[in-house]
C-alpha cells in the first residue's frame, strides 16, 4: 500500500477505536502481546538481517540500539501488557461545572484520532507506540528508519495479527512501507489525515519534522543531559550516579553527556571520576569513557581537551564533556545555555543548592541525587512511552496515555437557549 492509502485506511477506522470500551482495547493489547511472542523467531530473523546490513556503517553502541534478543521481545510484550493494566484515559472528566442557567459543562479526555510516529533505529518503539495508541483510542501510522525496517515490519505484522484476533481492524496499526524521505514528508504534510505527528530520533529528524510539518507536531528530545556535582555532594553517590548515567546505555537520550563539577569538589572528585570511568573500565576490559575537559578540569586530570562544540553535542557514545564551575548558579546558567531541555541532575547534600537548581533549571525532568537514566515512561509508571517531549505544549517529559489524548467540552442542557 502507498503511504496515502495507509493514512486513509487509518482515518476511516479511527472512530472504531475512539468508541471502543476499555475491555475491548485491553483484549486487543493482550492479543498483540501474544502474537509478538508467537512471532519471536520471525522477528529475530528479520532483526538479524537489519543488524548485518548496518554493521560497519554505524557504531557498536548504535548496533546495540538496533539489536533484538528473545529477552528484549519478552520485555516488549510485557510493556504492552503493562499498558493494558493502566487506567483508560478516554472519557475521563477533567473538570465539571454547573452554570447558573443549569448547563453542565464537562471537560472530557478524548483521542486525537490518527497519530503518525516517525522514528529511527530502535525496533522496540514499534510496539511501545502501537500499545499506547490503541489504549488511548488512537489509530497509529508508524514510519521506521531504514536501518530497522525489517525488524519493525515484522513486529508490526505480529501486532496487526493480534488486532485481527481480537476483532479490531488491522488498519489501526500500520507501518509505512517506503523508507524514502518522501514518505516522511508525506506524513508531515498530511493535513486532514494526520491529527498529531510525533518524531522520535536524532536531532536531524526532529528538526526536519518541526521545520516542515503542516500537521500538529510534538518535539521529542535529543538529550544533552547534565549532571552537576555540587560542593556539598556525597562523592561516592556522585560517582555511582555519573557512571550509571553515562555508561549503563550511552546510546539513549537520557544518558548523561556533560558533567559539571563545583571547584570546591573538583580536586578530589575528578581523579576519582577518571579512575572510575577510564582506568577501572579499561582494566576490566570494558570500553573506557573519553573525558573531554575544559581548561580547569584539564589542569587536574588527563583527558582530551574539550572542543568548541563538545558542550553542545549529544554524543550517544562513551564520551563525557567535563567542566569546572564555581557555584550552583553558574551550573544552572551553563545548562540554560547548552541543554536541550531533556533531563538534568544535581548531586548534593545541601537543601538550598538543590532548591536553587530545581527552580532555575528549566528541563522536562530535574533530578536531585539520582541518575538521569530514570527519564523513561516505564520508570515513571506510564507503562512505556511514545517519546520524551522537550517542549511545553501540550506534553512535557515522558509521553504516556494521558499525553495521547486531547479534550473536548461536553455540555448537557435541558432546553436552554441564549
Amino acid at each position: 500500500m502507498t503511504t496515502s492509502e495507509i493514512l486513509r485506511a487509518a482515518a476511516r477506522e479511527k472512530s472504531f477505536l475512539a468508541g471502543a470500551d476499555t475491555e475491548t482495547k485491553n483484549r486487543a493489547l493482550h492479543a498483540m502481546a501474544d502474537c509478538l511472542l508467537e512471532d519471536t523467531d520471525r522477528i529475530l530473523e528479520a532483526n538479524a538481517r537489519d543488524v548485518a546490513a548496518a554493521r560497519g556503517r554505524i557504531s557498536d553502541v548504535m548496533i546495540d540500539r538496533l539489536l533484538l534478543t528473545a529477552a528484549r521481545i519478552e520485555g516488549m510484550a510485557a510493556g504492552i501488557r503493562d499498558v493494558a493494566a493502566l487506567p483508560d484515559p478516554v472519557g475521563r472528566v477533567l473538570s465539571r461545572s454547573v452554570r447558573p442557567n443549569g448547563l453542565v459543562v464537562e471537560k472530557t479526555s478524548v483521542p486525537f484520532g490518527v497519530i503518525a510516529i516517525v522514528y529511527e533505529s530502535r525496533p522496540n518503539v514499534t510496539s511501545d507506540a502501537a500499545a499506547l495508541a490503541v489504549k488511548s483510542g488512537n489509530a497509529c501510522v508508524l514510519r521506521g528508519g531504514r536501518d530497522a525496517f525489517q525488524s519493525a515490519f515484522a513486529i508490526t505484522a505480529a501486532l496487526r495479527r493480534g488486532l485481527k484476533r481480537a476483532g479490531l481492524p488491522e488498519a489501526l496499526v500500520s507501518m509505512v512501507e517506503d523508507t524514502d524521505r518522501r514518505s516522511a514528508v508525506e506524513l508531515m504534510t498530511a493535513v486532514g489525515l494526520v491529527d498529531l505527528l510525533i518524531p522520535r530520533g536524532g536531532a536531524g529528524l526532529i528538526r526536519a519534522c518541526t521545520e516542515n510539518a503542516k500537521v500538529p507536531c510534538i518535539e521529542t528530545g535529543t538529550g544533552i543531559c547534565h549532571i552537576y556535582v555540587d560542593a556539598a555532594a556525597d562523592l561516592d553517590k556522585a560517582l555511582a550516579i555519573v557512571e550509571n548515567a553515562k555508561t549503563s546505555r550511552p546510546s539513549v537520550c537520557n544518558a548523561a553527556e556533560v558533567c559539571l563539577v563545583h571547584s570546591a569538589a573538583a580536586r578530589e572528585f575528578l581523579p576519582r571520576l577518571k579512575a572510575r570511568l577510564v582506568d577501572d573500565r579499561a582494566a576490566a576490559g570494558k570500553t573506557p569513557v573519553e573525558l573531554r575537559l575544559d581548561l580547569r578540569a584539564a589542569s587536574i586530570i588527563e583527558g582530551t581537551p574539550a572542543g568548541e562544540a563538545d558542550f553542545d553535542t549529544e554524543f550517544l557514545d562513551y564520551i563525557l564533556a567535563v567542566r569546572v564551575v564555581d557555584s550552583v548558579e553558574e551550573a544552572a546558567a551553563h545548562i540554560a545555555a547548552h541543554s536541550t531541555g531533556h533531563s538534568e541532575a544535581i548531586v548534593t547534600r545541601d537543601d538550598h543548592a538543590a532548591a536553587v537548581f530545581t527552580a532555575c533549571v528549566d528541563s522536562a525532568a530535574v533530578y536531585v541525587n539520582a541518575s538521569t537514566r530514570f527519564t523513561d515512561g516505564g520508570e515513571f509508571g506510564l507503562g512505556c512511552e511514545m517519546g520524551i517531549s522537550t517542549q511545553k505544549l501540550h506534553a512535557r517529559g515522558p509521553m504516556g496515555l494521558e499525553e495521547l489524548n486531547t479534550y473536548k467540552y461536553i455540555v448537557r442542557g435541558d432546553g436552554q437557549i441564549r
